[in-house]
């Protein structure tokens, strides 16, 4: 740890609902686990606050109990407990410091969000309360620890009440000081929206349940009020920003995301470039390099014996993720018997629709020579399968960023992606003057419709039987920068930015 901190540095703590390697659903925990680092190894002071699920609290044997906080409700305040971990970045940088929120009646359940049955009823009761302890959290750095914190950066509609508390509780405003706030947007799709008659529950002032404030369309919206309140609001592509300002992408706060005087900030996310490297990667059975891509080709005999695919020497097309209608993998479905009659294979990792799932497994059923399911999540076969496979197809409807695109950037499986949010903003689309000056690493295509899709597919195996031109594909992806340092960079910016910002007068409820 640094005897005197640097000028420069900035105390920033993190507030999300997940993040890896405690708890993870999708990718908002790998954001939330690889971003910290980053940062902290820029030299600033982080600290991430998580909810103390039983997935975290059956397996760290390194988190400590550090303090019990008495947190504000509606009825008496609840006690909880703060355990923390302390995970070392970079020589002469403030390790990063985790804060696990532990209440049990909240958060021991097997799911983060929800059961087979559904969403949890009460989890408007549940990350309520996590918000405000997490404004506890930020007391205990301030009077326990003598650490002013600069930042509160939120992430996604789990943690926005804490920018609503901060601007229209008197008390949070008077005991926070000068605590400026952002929120990113992972996904606007999901809002955290609870019926109206619930509302009382956040301990908001009445006042606050109004098309100015927490109100849409009769119920409540956790999302708009963080956009509304926080100091800062970016998500997690360029793209994707200018996309929700429209009513196909806002999911209906385009109007309340346009009327922030000073926009939203679009901050492509990065993946952790150490445990996706196809050079050390411990979950394959060979390593390669741009130089060397003779490990790739031993991947993919490996990823076609792992799913029962003939050895064949044809290009493997992959998908893996949601089966979900955003992610337009029904498009893909349309065009299997097409695929089919084309010499390829095709491996596929995720779950989700079942529908989906079941039209997918009968098509292996007919195809099992050339078709491989693995319905569920794998770690270690996500990295087989990006390792293994030529090219990984993203028909998203919608994006705000994509992973899977970066992770396959970074091992030579070429993409194929929706022109859209930061799909369109990470890959450069093969076309006569990227493929010229060797900068394109994908292909792009624009409808969402089955034939657009097919289209796109039809070129990338026709580049495939150009081995030169294929190679540059592979080559240029591999050296394309997906690392965090750059996203970081620009976050510290936009803290700086809101740190400075003089104080707004807010309306008092």
């Amino acid at each position: 740890m640094p005897s005197t901190p640097p000028t420069d540095c900035l105390n920033i703590v993190m507030a999300a609902s997940e993040a890896v390697p405690y708890a993870k659903t999708g990718g908002l925990a790998d954001v939330v686990g690889a971003l910290p680092l980053e940062l902290a190894n820029l030299g600033h002071r982080v600290t991430l606050v998580l909810p103390g699920y039983w997935q975290i609290a059956g397996g760290r044997q390194t988190l400590q109990p550090v303090a019990r906080l008495r947190v504000p409700t509606v009825g008496i305040p609840v006690e909880v407990i703060l355990e923390e971990e302390i995970v070392p970045v970079s020589a002469g940088c403030y390790p990063l410091r985790v804060l696990v929120v532990r209440y049990d009646p909240y958060f021991d359940r097997p799911g983060l969000y929800q059961d087979p049955q559904g969403d949890y009823p009460d989890n408007l009761d549940r990350f309520t309360l996590f918000s405000r302890a997490v404004l506890e959290a930020v007391a205990f750095l301030t009077k326990t620890r003598g650490e002013a914190v600069d930042v509160l950066h939120l992430h996604d509609w789990q943690t926005a009440l804490c920018a609503v508390y901060l601007k229209t509780l008197p008390q949070e405003r008077k005991a926070r000081g000068s605590l400026k706030t952002l929120l990113t947007l992972h996904n606007v799709g999901y809002q955290g929206v609870f019926p109206g008659e619930q509302f009382a529950k956040t301990g908001l002032p009445p006042a606050l349940f109004s098309p100015s404030g927490l109100e849409f369309y009769g119920s409540v919206n956790l999302l708009k009020g963080g956009i509304i309140f926080s100091d800062a609001v970016s998500t997690v592509s360029p793209t994707y920003a200018k996309e929700i300002m429209t009513q196909e992408f806002g999911c209906g706060l385009e109007g309340v995301l346009a009327g922030r005087p000073d926009g939203v900030q679009g901050i492509t996310n990065g993946i952790d470039v150490t445990v996706w490297n196809p050079e050390t990667d411990s979950y394959l059975p060979a390593h390669y390099s741009a130089a060397d891509l003779s490990g790739k080709r031993a991947c993919k005999r490996a990823l076609q014996r792992e799913l029962g695919l003939s050895n064949m020497d044809v290009p493997l097309l992959a998908v893996i993720g949601r089966l979900t209608p955003q992610k337009g993998f029904d498009l893909l479905m349309e065009i299997i018997p097409e695929l089919m009659a084309l010499d390829v294979q095709l491996v596929l990792l995720g779950t989700g629709d079942r529908d989906l799932e079941q039209q997918f497994q009968a098509a292996k059923t007919k195809h099992p020579e050339r078709i491989g399911i693995c319905t569920g999540f794998d770690e270690g076969l996500a990295h087989r399968i990006e390792a293994g496979a030529d090219m990984l197809v993203m028909p998203s409807r919608y994006e705000p960023c994509g992973l899977s695109q970066l992770y396959s950037l970074r091992y030579g499986t070429v993409p194929i992606v929706r022109r859209t949010g930061g799909l369109a903003d990470t890959v450069i689309p093969f076309r006569p003057s990227t493929a010229q000056d060797k900068l394109a690493t994908g292909f792009h295509f624009i409808d969402a419709s089955p034939d657009a899709l097919l289209s796109a597919i039809l070129l990338s195996l026709q580049v495939y039987r150009e081995r030169d031109a294929w190679h540059s594909l592979m080559q240029a992806g591999m050296k394309t920068d997906v690392s965090w340092t750059q996203a970081a960079r620009q976050y510290v910016q936009v803290y700086r930015s809101a740190v400075k910002k003089d104080e707004k007068r807010i309306k008092e409820f």
